[in-house]
Formats: C-alpha cells, structure tokens, sequence
C-alpha cells in the first residue's frame, strides 16, 4: 500500500510504502506539549520505506526539546509538522504524522493515546529501533524533485547526510 502525505502548502510531502494493505493502521496520540499543541498523532511500520520530498530546505524548520533525540521537522510557510527523525547510531529513523496524510481513510486508523514522558533515553531509542520506518529517503529540490541516488540521504547508506548541500546530520534544513 502507498501512502501519500504533505504539509499544507505540499513543501514537505512524503510517499510510505507500507507491506501489505493494513486493515487498520496504528495511530498513536503522543501526550507530550509539543505534540498536544500540534496535533501530532504519529504512525510507522519497521518494514516500511518513506521518501520525502522537500521543495524549499530554507522553509523546514527543525525543533528538538526534552531528551533532544528526536527532530521534529517542522514546515515553517504553513506550521504543519509531517514527520519526526531521530538518528540512531548513524541510522536515520522516521514517524509521520497520521494528520498529513492524503489517500488514507480515516476508518482506518487505530488511534490511541501514547506516553513516553517517563521512558528512559536509553529504552525509548531501542524502542524507536524497533518501531519507527527504519528505511528513510529525504530528497531536497523543486517540485519534482530528483529522487536519484546522488540527491538523497538514506539510513541505508546512500549518502550521508552531512555530505548534502541542505541536509544536516539529523536531516532536513539541519
């Protein structure tokens, strides 16, 4: 099943390839403020592969708070977040939010409410390892940007992204 997500204005868009075609697909309502204030309700599957596509590297902003190991890439014309990243052992990993997504039926999501607050680092990022879209692609340009090898950051190894002109260590505009 392909999954087509974006922001608002479409600067940040992404296409998840999830295996198979779910009959329902987990939607987990993190309770911290950040994600509270911006309606962040994330999903993922390790099996999956996510490639994003960023129109305008300048308009992504990139916030981190509390343990600091996840950025949650924010589109800074329209204030939609899409996706979080977290680098984990010099692996990109990545959960989008269920509230960007464009082709799903909202049938189909299984939401449910979700508390990290009291998670030690250590065990939140092994759980993201196990949980979160283990195959990222992020690809900056402009409307039909150039998914080619040479223009993307991969977590399987592709380039890395601080070899990209507009990607940092932890992705996007970084």
């Amino acid at each position: 099943m392909v999954i087509n997500g974006k922001c608002h204005c479409g600067n940040i868009a992404f296409e998840l390839e999830w295996k198979g075609d779910p009959v329902e697909i987990p939607a987990r309502a993190c309770g911290c403020s950040f994600c509270v204030k911006h309606g962040g309700v994330w999903t993922s599957n390790p099996h999956s592969r996510l490639a994003v596509r960023v129109r305008d590297a300048a308009l992504v902003s990139s916030y981190l708070f509390g343990t600091r190991s996840a950025t949650f890439h924010v589109c800074s014309r329209c204030g939609v977040v899409p996706l979080v990243t977290t680098e984990i052992e010099n692996h990109l990993y990545a959960v989008v939010n269920v509230n960007a997504l464009e082709n799903v039926d909202p049938s189909r999501l299984r939401r449910a409410t979700a508390d990290f607050e009291s998670e030690a680092l250590e065990a939140r990022l092994a759980r993201r390892q196990r949980n979160w879209i283990a195959d990222v692609r992020i690809a900056v340009g402009g409307p039909a940007a150039d998914t080619s090898p040479a223009t993307l950051t991969s977590s399987s190894g592709l380039n890395e992204p601080a070899s990209h002109p507009h990607l940092g260590r932890r992705g996007i505009g970084a």
